[in-house]
Formats: structure tokens, C-alpha cells, sequence
């Protein structure tokens, strides 16, 4: 990695799931030294704040995606492989669109290198992992609100003024009326 990457034009994708509790700095600034320390050249910089991993698409990460179909990034900069992607299928689909167009991938803080066999490998031991944590999360978390129903919590939003009225289905009947 530290020398002709000066010529490869990186998109440096960053992500992070809340905006009140994670610091998206962390990640762009741990980037931009790897890229400085690796004399990479960041051509653009996708960042996406509040937004799961779980999803297909993200704002920023649709660009990215644009950016590698239209070729004008020929390589991908993270900060750890769960940043791209959680969903298995996901993933695999995404690397195979990757090697279909030749896009180098670099997890800045797992050393994944896909050029290799071995870089290959390891890449796809992470994918399983990284839906396994996000499925232990969703248990977790699913955990928790069966705990606080049982303690006799109200899950949701609070009841207001407008849920006394009867809604309107006129919405409803243009939508699934198409």
C-alpha cells in the first residue's frame, strides 16, 4: 500500500449510527492520517450520520455507489468493514459488484486487502461477523423492550390530542390503489 496509490483515486466512506451518541470525527480523522500515512489519495469523502447499517441504502452511500458504477473512484477507504454493511447478502452482493469492476477495498483498522487470496478470505469471515453482532444487537435490544413491557412500561410514542380524532383513509386508498 505505500507506494503508486497516488495515481488510485480512494472514496473514503464513513458511517455512524446515531448523531447524539457517536462521533463521526473519530473515524474521518483516523482516515485521513491512514490515507496521509499510505500516501493515498482521497479523490471524495462520503459520510453518513445517522443511518444503520442494516440498511441497502444510505444517502452518502448511494453517491459512493455512483461514484464507483460511473467509475471516478477505483477504490473504497474505511474505517472497519461494519461501516460499509451489516447484512450478509448485502455485502456479498456488494463485493462481487466490487470485483466485477475492479475497486480495490481498505479496512484502515483490519488490514483487509482484497487483492489477495488470503485478503479474500478474511473479508468474508468479517461479513459473517459482522451480521452475527448485528444480530445478537437486534436480540438484545428486543431483550430489553419485552423486559420493560413486563415491568409495565409504555413502549412507544406518548398518546396525543390528534390520536381522539379518527384518521382519515382517503391517503391510505390512493396509495394501494395504484
Amino acid at each position: 500500500m505505500k507506494n503508486g496509490n497516488k495515481s488510485v483515486k480512494f472514496g473514503m466512506y464513513c458511517r455512524v449510527s446515531t448523531a447524539d451518541k457517536q462521533d463521526i470525527n473519530n473515524q474521518i480523522e483516523f482516515l485521513k492520517e491512514y490515507s496521509t500515512r499510505n500516501n493515498i489519495t482521497v479523490a471524495q469523502e462520503f459520510i453518513d450520520i445517522g443511518q444503520s447499517g442494516s440498511k441497502d441504502s444510505r444517502p452518502a452511500f448511494d453517491k459512493l455507489l455512483v461514484a464507483v458504477r460511473d467509475g471516478s473512484i477505483k477504490a473504497i477507504l474505511v474505517y472497519k468493514l461494519d461501516r460499509i454493511g451489516r447484512s450478509l447478502p448485502h455485502l456479498v452482493k456488494l463485493f462481487e459488484e466490487f470485483k466485477k469492476k475492479n475497486i480495490s477495498f481498505v479496512s484502515a483498522t483490519q488490514n483487509i486487502n482484497t487483492s489477495t487470496a488470503e485478503g479474500r478470505m478474511f473479508l468474508n469471515m468479517l461479513m459473517v461477523f459482522a451480521e452475527y453482532e448485528r444480530a445478537l444487537t437486534v436480540s438484545r435490544v428486543n431483550d430489553g423492550l419485552k423486559r420493560a413491557r413486563k415491568k409495565g412500561k409504555r413502549l412507544g410514542r406518548p398518546p396525543g390530542k390528534k390520536d381522539s380524532k379518527v384518521r382519515r383513509k382517503s391517503g391510505y386508498y390512493r396509495r394501494w390503489s395504484k
